[in-house]
């Protein structure tokens, strides 16, 4: 759900069906709750989570919804398509189709995927002012090099888009298994920065965005809301 913004009195002529001059008489008498506060001024402005009552009567009550998912592969992050199954479908809500993906995997990754109804959530978590790192679990074909931690610190020019990746952290677990944080996410990047040591990438698994880790007890295509204080903690 785009949030949209309006004023009061416009919003409630719509909700209602009344001329904004009723409007104005329903403000002076005191029938208007904003948020639980009483609502006086026509100028307010209000967006589409705000929780708007007349006379107790719910005229608007719509909530912002976050949910974790945990991605499994084989999946298109979408919310429709013609041949893959999306992680929509996966979804068991009754609220699903006004979410939209912040951050996508593509049909071979797997792990952790955030969706929402807020607009101005997702676009400051895909803001790169925000920096928000993105952690990923990668186990490559061939055995990693010590030689790949400063390529991947120093960033790669990729000619083609004329960019110039942002530093990005490498950290050896094993021969075949490193984890990769970073703070962008272009095309395919993490697949074609290994490919320039022509090492290509086996799995591809999201571990954690921000502060917000993985849930370890959501299994592949299981999934729940977030906590009010995961929300703000991933910034």
């Amino acid at each position: 759900m785009a949030i949209s913004r309006s004023r009061l009195d416009k919003l409630l002529s719509d909700k209602l069906n009344i001329k904004r001059k009723d409007v104005r008489l329903l403000l002076a008498q005191k029938r208007v709750f904003v948020d639980g506060s009483l609502a006086l001024d026509i100028d307010l402005i209000v967006d589409s989570f705000s929780l708007i009552t007349v006379d107790g009567d719910i005229v608007q009550a719509n909530q912002a919804k976050y949910v974790m998912l945990h991605k499994p592969v084989g999946v298109v992050s979408a919310t429709k398509d013609e041949l893959h199954k999306t992680v929509i479908d996966l979804l068991d809500v009754p609220y699903k189709s006004s979410l939209h993906i912040a951050g996508r995997l593509d049909l071979n990754s797997s792990g952790l995927l955030l969706l929402t109804n807020d607009s101005r959530w997702s676009e400051r978590l895909s803001k790169p002012d925000s920096k928000v790192a993105k952690s990923y679990q990668v186990t490559l074909a061939n055995k990693l090099t010590e030689d790949m931690i400063p390529a991947f610190l120093n960033g790669m020019y990729f000619e083609f888009e004329n960019i110039t990746t942002k530093p990005a952290k490498l950290e050896v677990l094993s021969d075949y298994v490193a984890k990769v944080e970073l703070v962008e996410g272009k095309y395919h990047q993490i697949k074609r920065m290994f490919g320039r040591f022509r090492n290509p990438v086996v799995k591809l698994h999201r571990q954690s965005i921000g502060n917000l880790q993985l849930d370890v007890t959501l299994k592949p295509g299981e999934s729940r809301e977030l906590h009010p204080v995961e929300v703000q903690s991933i910034f």
